[in-house]
């Protein structure tokens, strides 16, 4: 759609400017009459020339957490909301989020409220935010809110942090194996070929099978390595598919060592964002929603969602996650005693409390297995190469 810079007068008498995204001119004028915002002028912008992989259009979680902490403080210390966001705005480093916080500036300027002009940027402050600042606004606690969000924040911050170490550590491994063997096939075993060859030396099958390989890896290394890429964009494609989400999130969750690992990881984040929503005053239907898109797998957010139309019958949400199946019973158990005592939220904070140590402590085990297991599986590949190359040596020597 196009952009659109505008400039009114607000229901103060106070000029106010900026630029919105809308269908029309029109579009855009009804828009900004329901604000109070008398039209003075609209034009369209011109489209400007980027280069879109030299574009960071991206907000950090980690940046987004340290906004909402100070913001927060900012509004504790009862500065204005807009004098706020400028300060905020002026030592904000990434110049994509220094533009959106300008926006937002400028659309509580001309009289919107803070999270009508945050949900204008859907990549940067979900649902979840927005609701969560939507009921600070309403309730005179937006500061509490926003404190509530940096902490929801940092925590998923952390969490994804110790699942990255728990993945790049063994990728890596892996993949340097599979490079270094590739390496030996195309260049190394071949000037042993070359040798068995001239000193005519009867081949061993293993020889001969690694040989025989390392001459398929040779004719052909462009087309691996094209294959490689090939594949790997065929499975990002296939995983934005329904269809494939469904497939890979299921493996995923089945898989050994990770899929346990895995499963925390969403019980994690839903029962954090199902507590978050819940105390800060967002109904349990909306809340269920919300917290359904977070869980980071489609068969937990299938899940959620199932329960949340149980709820919507008048079923209680323990009971909703019985009939579902596939929570762990400690979860429904604490559920169900939060439901009992009007503390849900509190129980769902200590569930969240107890699977990021859950988390925690698996990926430290899960190191410490995975360490041996690499070293012997990386150790055979290389090995079963080495030995293979001597095989023939020795035969030589002992016929001579």
């Amino acid at each position: 759609m196009p952009k659109y810079q505008w400039k009114g007068k607000n229901r103060y008498g106070d000029i106010v400017e900026g630029t919105r995204i809308a269908r029309t001119v029109d579009e855009l004028s009804a828009t900004l009459q329901r604000e109070q915002i008398t039209v003075i002028d609209i034009s369209r912008r011109k489209a400007e020339f980027r280069i879109p992989f030299l574009q960071t259009q991206k907000v950090k979680l980690k940046e987004l957490a340290v906004y909402s902490r100070q913001l927060s403080v900012l509004i504790d210390a009862e500065l204005p909301l807009i004098q706020g966001l400028n300060i905020l705005a002026e030592q904000t480093k990434n110049k994509y989020f220094k533009q959106v916080i300008k926006e937002i500036r400028e659309d509580v300027e001309a009289g919107s409220s803070l999270h009508q002009a945050k949900r204008k940027f859907p990549r940067v402050f979900d649902d979840l935010y927005c609701n969560l600042v939507a009921s600070g606004e309403q309730s005179g606690s937006l500061d509490i809110m926003l404190r509530r969000l940096a902490e929801f924040l940092e925590r998923i911050v952390r969490l994804r942090s110790q699942v990255r170490q728990a993945m790049i550590y063994p990728s890596a491994i892996v993949i340097f194996a599979v490079l270094v063997v590739i390496f030996m096939l195309w260049k190394v075993i071949p000037v042993f070929a070359n040798i068995f060859q001239e000193l005519g030396a009867t081949l061993p099958s293993l020889t001969a099978f690694i040989i025989a390989l390392s001459n398929f890896v040779q004719n052909n290394i462009l087309f691996i390595f094209i294959g490689v890429i090939v594949l790997l964009i065929a499975f990002r494609y296939f995983r934005r598919t329904d269809g494939g989400r469904k497939i890979t999130d299921h493996a995923l969750l089945k898989m050994p060592l990770f899929g346990s690992l895995l499963e925390k990881v969403g019980l994690s984040r839903v029962t954090r964002t199902l507590s978050t929503l819940l105390s800060g005053g967002v109904p349990m239907l909306e809340s269920l929603k919300i917290t359904s898109t977070t869980s980071g797998n489609v068969i937990i957010e299938d899940k959620i969602m199932t329960s949340r139309s149980l709820v919507a019958e008048g079923t209680s949400l323990t009971d909703a996650f019985k009939e579902v199946g596939g929570f762990p019973f400690m979860l429904i158990q604490m559920i169900g005693v939060g439901e009992a005592t009007g503390t849900l939220d509190e129980m769902l904070t200590k569930l969240a409390d107890f699977y990021d140590e859950e988390v925690e402590a698996t990926v430290a085990n899960l190191l410490s297995v995975l360490e041996p297991i690499l070293l012997i599986v990386v150790g055979g590949m290389v090995g079963m190469i080495v030995v293979s190359m001597y095989l023939p040596i020795f035969s030589l020597i002992q016929q001579l």
